[in-house]
């Protein structure tokens, strides 16, 4: 049998898959605990777990009350603690167990972190809460303060205190710390220290009883600390079973990353369960370096690397085909959820209503002057130019909208032109460039103008630099602002003529929005009732019409100029440039995400609106193929057109090219790096 090829193993492209479990818990009988802890942690192995996070004194049981100060209770849960050692010996995964622990006489609240028959380390519960329910001042004393420290547990001797992360040997990014539930309701959660000292996953055992309205605390207190800290957070409270003699648990499990919330519990749960995801803690580490500030927290804090122990250990990992267990978005830029996608909808139309409109007042323009083809970024720049000129109490008249048709252009996307400019109100007009083409290709001796079909890029480019210098004049003769049309994924792709041609504009208003978001933000506009019916049904002709630069004349068989033809698919495209602008992951990665996210049409959800017709699969030779040619066109033949962009809004998060802002390359770059790490990771 053929050995599995590490291209498929989520542990080559750094993630960490990582289990949050709510056992079936007793009152006390830690026995019974520890066999439920075995029976989860088999499961988790079975699934390939690195990582499973237990809940708060789950080995002891929390709502015991003062049989937490009774010796037999202390034996029983170190006997218990030496059956959950024993059974790890043969699994795969790193167990974080809860247990009351007595030490120097005292006794703590801790997280006992155990692989492969050793006990690592245990950590012990920093702040006790002692107000409403709570009352573990009472029984426990607080972790604070000890550091360098030992302690004596089921046969062996461990690491002891509040200074411990945990690094595997042999799996980089598998870095990670452990707090217990109180702690990150703190002002000053322990995981923060620990995040900043390298964790890279932040695990929380949890007791946590339920009232209305707390998980949503939870939630909201998880997410946010996995998006301050930089890192992912594992949570696990307390489920049914626990003592409810004045407290119900609900056994609520959560995993976030970086904010975003990838696997939740269904609480209320009769029975013992394990969420699932896969971290990746590769990305994690990438978001570190690119954002300063945890770098100066870090040394703010002291540099806690340096305070903290780091406790190393042999994971093993299996470089087996796995599966992926987490969501990837088809679309990095478009939200997949309805409320999620018209919160961004409405955000990035709104932030470029308001750059144009700010651009139009500061220039003391009189007009806004746009090339309008009938194709989706001229009609975006077109509505988005109206709604402007709607705010500042103008007429839409000022929009002076000009079709200037080639040797292509189809009747069908100058109707379309011609039909949005009238329903909208602007004040449209035509210029045939033809003749100004044909003389220009005669004077440089093109062979077009002798009769001959010599489509080049010269052929094309005469037209596109035609457009804007007709344009530009426009302007200058009616005190207009030039409005450019071209999009994020255009200028990635250099899907553009540079200089005089559709990469220069007074404003280009598209520059930070993807060709993938464009169509949703039309469809958002036409569901929103943005404009009036008669609007909507051209835009809707718009979205429906296939993208073509028509430059180039139909060929025999009647087919037209296709873009993704040549350049690829553009959900591809928009898919390769978030993770390489966003998260600069190298190229092998980008195509195992996108072989996940794009391998099966049925499979996972497609965002709103998204015609089923067009819904598609893209299989691995093909994804890499079309990533191939990306690298090429952003890394080493367009970045000269991106140095010399004009102004225009950044929109999304995903990030923008400008300069001036995200993206900064030399313009003489070479692909060869990227292209070569790409060739090595491919099976």
């Amino acid at each position: 049998m053929a050995k599995p090829h590490p291209f498929h193993s989520i542990h080559t492209h750094g993630f960490v898959r990582v289990g949050a479990c709510t056992p079936r818990a007793s009152v006390g009988d830690c026995a019974a605990n520890a066999d439920a802890t075995i029976a989860l942690a088999k499961d988790g192995h079975a699934q390939g777990a690195d990582l499973l996070v237990f809940p708060e004194l789950n080995i002891t049981s929390y709502a015991i009350d003062d049989l937490h100060l009774q010796t037999a209770q202390h034996r029983a849960t170190e006997a218990a603690i030496s059956a959950v050692v024993a059974a790890s010996t043969k699994l795969r995964p790193v167990l974080i167990v809860g247990a009351a622990l007595p030490r120097n006489g005292r006794l703590y609240n801790c997280a006992v972190v155990i692989a492969r028959g050793r006990i690592l380390g245990v950590v012990p519960k920093i702040f006790l809460p002692n107000y409403r329910e709570y009352y573990e001042k009472r029984w426990f004393a607080s972790g604070a303060g000890l550091t360098n420290c030992e302690i004596a547990l089921a046969g062996q001797t461990a690491p002891f205190g509040t200074d411990l992360i945990f690094a595997a040997n042999d799996l980089p990014h598998f870095i990670f710390h452990a707090e217990t539930c109180e702690d990150f309701w703190a002002p000053t959660p322990p995981s923060t220290l620990g995040a900043l000292a390298g964790a890279l996953i932040c695990c929380n055992l949890s007791a946590s009883n339920i009232v209305v309205g707390k998980a949503r605390e939870r939630a909201m207190l998880c997410a946010a600390q996995s998006a301050r800290a930089m890192c992912g957070y594992v949570f696990s409270a307390a489920g049914p079973g626990e003592s409810t003699t004045d407290l119900a648990w609900d056994g609520q499990a959560m995993i976030h990353e970086l904010g975003d919330l990838l696997a939740e519990s269904s609480r209320f749960n009769r029975a013992s369960e394990i969420v699932f995801a896969d971290i990746d803690a590769e990305r994690i580490a990438q978001e570190r370096m690119r954002v300063g500030t945890f770098n100066d927290a870090a040394r703010l804090a002291g540099n806690p690397e340096l305070a903290f122990r780091r406790i190393a250990f042999d994971h093993k990992p299996d470089l087996k085909d796995i599966g992926l267990r987490r969501e990837t978005r088809r679309f990095p830029f478009v939200p997949n959820t309805p409320e999620k996608l018209d919160q961004d909808c409405y955000e990035a139309f709104n932030i470029q209503v308001e750059g144009i409109l700010k651009r139009f007042e500061a220039a003391r323009a009189e007009r806004l002057v746009i090339g309008v083809s009938g194709g989706l970024d001229s009609t975006h720049a077109l509505i988005v130019a109206a709604k402007a000129m709607d705010r500042l109490g103008l007429p839409r008249s000022r929009i002076l909208g000009f079709t200037m048709p080639g040797f292509a252009t189809s009747d069908a996307t100058k109707d379309n032109a011609w039909a949005l400019m009238r329903a909208l109100g602007v004040d449209g007009d035509e210029i045939d460039i033809r003749p100004a083409a044909r003389q220009m290709l005669a004077d440089m001796g093109h062979p077009f103008a002798s009769g001959e079909p010599a489509y080049d890029v010269t052929f094309e480019n005469v037209q596109a630099g035609l457009r804007t210098d007709y344009l530009f004049r426009l302007a200058n003769q009616r005190g207009g602002l030039v409005v450019g049309t071209g999009d994020l994924s255009e200028l990635a792709l250099g899907w553009c003529t540079y200089g005089v041609g559709d990469q220069m504009s007074h404003y280009a208003v598209n520059a930070g929005v993807p060709k993938t978001l464009i169509q949703f933000l039309i469809r958002w506009c036409i569901r929103t009732d943005q404009y009036d019916p008669e609007t909507d049904a051209i835009l809707e002709s718009i979205l429906a019409t296939e993208i073509s630069p028509e430059l180039v004349p139909a060929g025999a068989d009647g087919a037209i100029q296709s873009t993704e033809a040549k350049i690829g698919p553009y959900a591809l495209n928009d898919f390769f440039l978030h993770y390489v602008v966003r998260h600069g992951m190298a190229p092998s990665k980008i195509a195992f995400l996108a072989l996940h996210a794009w391998r099966d049409a049925s499979a996972g959800r497609w965002p709103r609106d998204f015609p089923a017709t067009a819904r598609t699969a893209y299989d691995l030779p093909t994804i890499a193929s079309w990533l191939e040619k990306f690298l090429i066109r952003f890394f080493a033949t367009s970045q000269f057109k991106r140095s010399a962009i004009p102004n225009g809004p950044k929109v999304s998060s995903g990030g923008a090219l400008s300069p001036r802002g995200d993206w900064r390359a030399p313009s003489d770059g070479t692909a060869r790096v990227w292209l070569e790490e790409l060739a090595r990771g491919l099976p």
